[in-house]
């Protein structure tokens, strides 16, 4: 997996991606990250890469020309799937980190300022893309989440390769609540069940909090849910009985 961000900023990029388990997976050779300057494609000897807005207005905006020529330079003359990070953008999800993975290559482009010359997202960009209804300074955060989102999926990164499958949002559930050692802290008793070495009691209850707290917390994802089996449907069921006396 190969990811390129095209940002103003490669330092502050640089400085969390090359960190944790994303950091890891770099050296292991498993994904490549790279942040490009923006910049060094500028084509003034002042490295300039924004400009004031026709018909006027605050701020500025991104040149089209360094942003098209750094493009190209990362295209090497093949067609790359290419990302703004947007506040217009769709909204990024688990699908849309999942349909990433499967290419092999990809572009990801910061903005900063006011924007970026709609010019170069007509020439370059394939999608954009939002991580939600908020405005940030530029389009790095963005980016990095993106990254990260990804990469964790492929292969080799995670230890066990098949852990995020049991987190928030991959089958379109939040996930159960997590414990560890001890088991009182100040007063409060982790459940008992987790407590039991029972394994199939202990995924029913994981399956139960899981629904219980999307249903709760995320009616719009519950509302799309499809019970998978007998058992979905009994421990559902069970909730809505039970319900608002639980708090999973």
């Amino acid at each position: 997996m190969k990811i390129d961000i095209m940002t103003l900023f490669p330092e502050m990029v640089n400085a969390v991606m090359g960190e944790s388990m994303i950091g890891r997976a770099q050296e292991k050779g498993l994904v490549e990250i790279r942040a490009v300057n923006i910049r060094d494609y500028a084509t003034d000897k002042h490295h300039k890469a924004d400009d004031a807005p026709y018909g006027g207005g605050r701020g500025q905006v991104m040149l089209a020309e360094p942003l098209y020529l750094c493009h190209q330079a990362l295209c090497a003359g093949e067609r790359v799937h290419t990302v703004f990070l947007s506040a217009q953008g769709r909204p990024f999800d688990q699908d849309k980190a999942r349909e990433l993975l499967a290419r092999e290559h990809i572009i990801l482009v910061c903005g900063h300022y006011e924007g970026v010359d709609q010019r170069f997202i007509d020439a370059c960009v394939d999608e954009e893309i939002s991580i939600g209804d908020f405005v940030l300074t530029g389009g790095e955060i963005p980016a990095m989440a993106v990254a990260d989102a990804v990469c964790r999926m492929v292969p080799g990164v995670l230890p066990d390769e098949t852990a995020f499958q049991e987190e928030s949002h991959w089958n379109g559930l939040l996930e159960y609540p997590q414990y560890t050692h001890p088991a009182v802290w100040r007063g409060q008793e982790v459940p008992e069940v987790l407590l039991s070495g029972h394994h199939a009691n202990i995924l029913r209850w994981r399956r139960k909090m899981s629904l219980a707290r999307t249903r709760r917390d995320r009616p719009d994802l519950f509302a799309a849910f499809e019970p998978q089996d007998k058992q979905d449907r009994k421990i559902l069921a069970e909730i809505e009985a039970e319900e608002p006396e639980m708090h999973p």
